[in-house]
């Protein structure tokens, strides 16, 4: 689980550029933080409510992170750092199974360079398993189905080509999306706005890569890993 130290509520205004949000709280506009690069344009409307993290700082020009947005009755989390978070955790816990991997992890490590990448997590078992995961934060929902990306991604796509590579060559090779809401019966590919990483998924999965989603619950001060969901490609 990951737990923000003070929340608080406000109303989105404006998105002046990808870092910084407009928004209203206690009756006063502030800047905030977005921590999260994507367009977010079906989430940041103007008027939706937002929770924001007060984290006073010396050296940043904002004392707050946007965290969350609330779409209709679904609390929906943006922050681009959690996912990690959540994986981590979940992994060396035992909530979290690799689909295929037999032995128990007991190393882990965070950004690790393998090629012309550096992917999210590599991984070894006691079985001498050894491995890669991606790491995608889903946030584009429609219909309780979740996609991504939510704007093109040459960063994504290059992961994904890498990953076929390591496990043609014998490493395991794993996309994990974290879905960083409640509620959504399945996670996909947004092939509408990046048709390559559709069909770099389709030959991912025909080369052995595997592809897991799991949902979280989220409040407006916590995000917990819930449960997996079905990933289509069709």
């Amino acid at each position: 689980m990951v737990e923000y130290r003070e929340i608080v509520k406000g109303t989105f205004i404006e998105r002046p550029n990808r870092f910084i949000a407009i928004c209203q709280v206690a009756g006063k506009e502030i800047v905030t933080h977005v921590k999260n690069t994507g367009r977010c344009k079906e989430l940041l409307i103007p008027g939706v409510t937002v929770y924001l993290n007060y984290v006073p700082s010396k050296t940043r020009k904002t004392d707050y992170d946007l965290i969350s947005v609330l779409k209709g009755n679904r609390l929906i989390n943006i922050d681009s750092q959690v996912p990690n978070e959540i994986v981590e955790e979940s992994l060396l816990t035992g909530k979290m199974q690799l689909p295929g991997v037999k032995g128990i992890i007991q190393t882990l490590k965070r950004e690790v360079v393998y090629q012309n990448s550096k992917f999210d997590f590599y991984f070894e078992t006691d079985k001498s398993e050894k491995g890669f995961i991606e790491v995608k934060g889903m946030t584009l929902e429609k219909n309780n189905q979740v996609s991504f990306p939510d704007a093109p991604t040459l960063r994504g796509l290059k992961h994904v080509n890498e990953l076929i590579h390591a496990v043609k060559v014998g490493f395991y090779g794993c996309v994990c999306f974290i879905v960083q809401m409640e509620g959504v019966e399945s996670a996909t590919i947004n092939r509408k706005m990046q048709p390559a990483l559709q069909e770099a998924m389709e030959n991912a999965l025909k080369t052995g890569v595997n592809t897991i989603a799991y949902t979280c619950q989220v409040t407006p001060k916590t995000i917990t890993i819930n449960k997996s969901i079905p990933f289509k490609l069709n």
